[in-house]
């Protein structure tokens, strides 16, 4: 088995399941419930790098369970531990690989949209909106500048893309997709778990631009799933450094992305390697908002 610490190579645990693979996940199906598996990989542009960033796995799982605990009473969840001690007995073999970056989880199925809350303008809404004052089809008012914090945060659902980017869609077409009620508490739902994270964040100076929450269905009850409010589903400033009408610097891969439009790269596979000083200051921006957001540093989570 390759170790999951290499995190660049498709992962297997010999005689467990896998059921699925993504760009930085493995997912494994162990006595009814699912095994996620958080590797070091990263991508921008949609490639895979060939690169792994140390510690982003765990960063991403520890912080994801951290958001569960948080989040309880709000919003019921998938997850069932990130322990590896309570994990099922033929996952022990594998206790040291998965250590640290795996959550167990309740077996759902997935809602077939993003659910999106952007509080900030940045990225695709920020594209969009200087076309045509509009993201995903909300009106927003004139003359708003890059980064700048939306008169209330709005939900922009999106499609979710097997290959490429996720689309953008109006919550009109998101009720077509999924119904109109479950739209409805979705989007609800979103919103209330985005301003409570953005409050308690910004607590701890971290601005949470915007994020993307997924949900399931277990029979007729609905649960957050996935990872929750990490740099990679969200977008995290420093607070003390916001500065609206140009681009943040970030706590999340963003970083990354910025480097690589400086060389001259097609954005196609492969990807190029990235120098040891971008990789070491990557990850010290994973472990940085681990820290800034837990009180704790990494290590003493695990």
């Amino acid at each position: 088995m390759v170790s999951l610490e290499q995190g660049i190579k498709t992962q297997d645990l010999p005689g467990i399941p896998k059921v699925g693979q993504g760009k930085v996940r493995e997912l494994f199906e162990v006595d009814g419930h699912l095994l996620m598996v958080a590797t070091d990989r990263i991508s921008a542009f949609d490639v895979i790098l060939p690169n792994a960033i140390p510690h982003k796995g765990k960063v991403l799982t520890q912080l994801s369970a951290f958001w569960f605990e948080l989040l309880e009473g709000m919003v019921d969840h998938h997850l069932v531990s990130v322990q590896v001690d309570e994990f099922p007995a033929p996952l022990q073999p594998f206790r040291e690989e998965l250590a640290g970056r795996s959550m167990l989880v309740r077996k759902c199925t997935p809602l077939p949209i993003e659910c999106v809350v952007r509080g900030y303008l940045a990225g695709s809404g920020w594209a969009e909106y200087r076309q045509s004052e509009t993201i995903c089809g909300s009106r927003l008012p004139s003359g708003l500048v890059e980064s700048a914090e939306l008169p209330e945060p709005i939900f922009t659902p999106a499609t979710k893309a097997t290959n490429g980017h996720d689309e953008n869609i109006s919550f009109d077409r998101a009720a077509q997709i999924i119904g109109p009620e479950l739209a409805e508490q979705v989007r609800d739902l979103s919103l209330r778990i985005y301003n409570r994270a953005r409050e308690y964040a910004l607590e701890k100076g971290i601005i949470i631009c915007d994020t993307k929450f997924e949900f399931g269905m277990e029979g007729s009850r609905l649960l957050l799933i996935d990872e929750v409010l990490t740099p990679d589903s969200s977008r995290f400033w420093p607070a003390d450094e916001f500065e609206p009408g140009k681009s943040q610097p970030s706590f999340d891969k963003q970083f990354i992305r910025d480097y690589l439009e400086t060389l001259d790269w097609d954005k196609a596979p492969p990807g190029p390697e990235l120098p040891s000083s971008i990789v070491e200051a990557t990850s010290q921006r994973y472990l940085e908002a681990y820290r800034l957001l837990t009180g704790k540093d990494l290590a003493e989570a695990l």
